[in-house]
Formats: C-alpha cells, sequence, structure tokens
C-alpha cells in the first residue's frame, strides 16, 4: 500500500483513466459513464456540473470508491481504487476520503462530537483519549465548537453540514468530495459553507463538488461539466476561480 501503482499517474492526486460505468437492468446495460479521463492535482478545488442524469453522482461514486468502474482504471492518493477488494476499499476510504452529503447523514442518537469522533474509531486513527479534543478542534475549525454535545436535530442544517464536514476531515484525508454539499441550504447557508470550502482549499485540501449551484460553481477553480456521461468541457475559472473576488 502506498506505493505507485501506475507509471502513468504523474502528479495527479485524482485520476480516472477510461473510466466506464454501466448497470445491468431488464432492458439491457444502460451506460452512465464513457470513457472518462481526468486529472486532479493535490489542493484543487473542481465543481462538477451538468443536467440531471448525466452521470455527477456516478463519478463522484467512482472517486470515493463507493462505486465501480466497468472498465477503466480510477488512482486516488496513488491508490488502485478500482482494483481493491470491498475490506480493503472501506478501510482505504476511511483514511483518504472524506465524503459530504446532501442531507447530513449524521446519526441522528450521537451527539455532534461523537459523531466526528466516528471515524477515527472506525479507522482506529489517533490514541482514543486524543480523538475526543481532535474533534472538539474539528468542530471549532468549521465555526460549532459550542453545540458539541447537541444531537443533530437540535441544530439548523447549516450547522448539521458544518458538523458533517468537520466529521468529513476526522482523519485528515487528502481528498473531500461533496455530492450538492449546500444543495439543502438557503442560499446565505450555502455561502457560508463554500467559504469554509475556500479555506480547507487554502490549507491544501483537494475539493470535488456536484452543484447545481452555478453562482458557486464559479467560485472554483475548475468546472468540469458533463453531458450524456461524458466530459463535455473542462474549464478554468480564472482568477476569480479561487473565491477572492
Amino acid at each position: 500500500m502506498g506505493m505507485q501503482t501506475s507509471g502513468s499517474n504523474g502528479k495527479a492526486l485524482i485520476d480516472l483513466n477510461g473510466v466506464f460505468k454501466s448497470y445491468e437492468t431488464g432492458a439491457g446495460d444502460v451506460p452512465v459513464l464513457k470513457d472518462i479521463n481526468l486529472k486532479v492535482r493535490e489542493g484543487e478545488f473542481i465543481s462538477v456540473v451538468g443536467p440531471s442524469g448525466s452521470g455527477k453522482s456516478t463519478m463522484l461514486n467512482m472517486i470515493t470508491g463507493i462505486d465501480r468502474p466497468s472498465d477503466g482504471e480510477v488512482y486516488v492518493a496513488r491508490e488502485a481504487v478500482h482494483a481493491m477488494s470491498e475490506n480493503q476499499l472501506a478501510r482505504w476510504r476511511g483514511r483518504n476520503v472524506g465524503v459530504i452529503f446532501q442531507f447530513f447523514q449524521l446519526l441522528p442518537t450521537l451527539s455532534i462530537v461523537e459523531n466526528v469522533m466516528l471515524p477515527m474509531d472506525f479507522c482506529n486513527m489517533y490514541k482514543r483519549r486524543e480523538r475526543k479534543g481532535r474533534a472538539m478542534d474539528l468542530l471549532d475549525l468549521v465555526g460549532i465548537a459550542d453545540q458539541a454535545h447537541k444531537l443533530p436535530s437540535a441544530l439548523p442544517g447549516g450547522q448539521q453540514q458544518r458538523a458533517a464536514i468537520a466529521r468529513a476531515l476526522a482523519n485528515d484525508p487528502p481528498v473531500l468530495v461533496g455530492d450538492e454539499p449546500t444543495g439543502n441550504l438557503d442560499t446565505h447557508t450555502a455561502d457560508e459553507v463554500f467559504t469554509l470550502f475556500e479555506n480547507l482549499v487554502d490549507q491544501g485540501k483537494t475539493l470535488v463538488i456536484v452543484t447545481h449551484d452555478r453562482d458557486l460553481s464559479a467560485r472554483t477553480r475548475r468546472t468540469l461539466h458533463l453531458l450524456d456521461g461524458r466530459l463535455d468541457r473542462d474549464e478554468s475559472n480564472g482568477s476569480n476561480g479561487n473565491g477572492k473576488h
């Protein structure tokens, strides 16, 4: 583990190489991704846009190992994600990828700080006695340390999403992935969460997010346009693409 697994990988932190994905249905194979080639370098902030059904979530699931390509290769942090067993994937994902969902997906019976500690417990990261302190530091980083001992249901959506971001950061993964992470938030709160994302990128994290919000996608450094399962355009957002207007 941890060795360079592909000579073609270069310095890309995320490398999708000729990725196809189709699903078997009663009506035959339905192609969802068609020959996706993508390289993402460390410290990039990338948005993925496109019409519903264009393959955006499926492409994210390739990066996180939640789903597997039908053909092609997926390297993340120089590991061959497409070649891992389910067991290896779960361990690898817990340490290398933080996932942020549209609907937060916090466990309702655990306090906010316990939710943030969960990935550390699951992957046996950090010493047991250090985990709570680390979780509190992360909640401080996302601005809700004062809510640590509440249950998720006691918090408004924006604060729940901040907690979910802290949880995604728990094991200090190099890659953060979000599927419509601001899709369930009002415009003002979405803007605040996006500013938090920009700060994380400034600290060296790599972010890939799916969003329907064109104002937000314009604030990322690159925007990938998916259309019918193909990478239609890959554009740099220029000097304003780092959120510093």
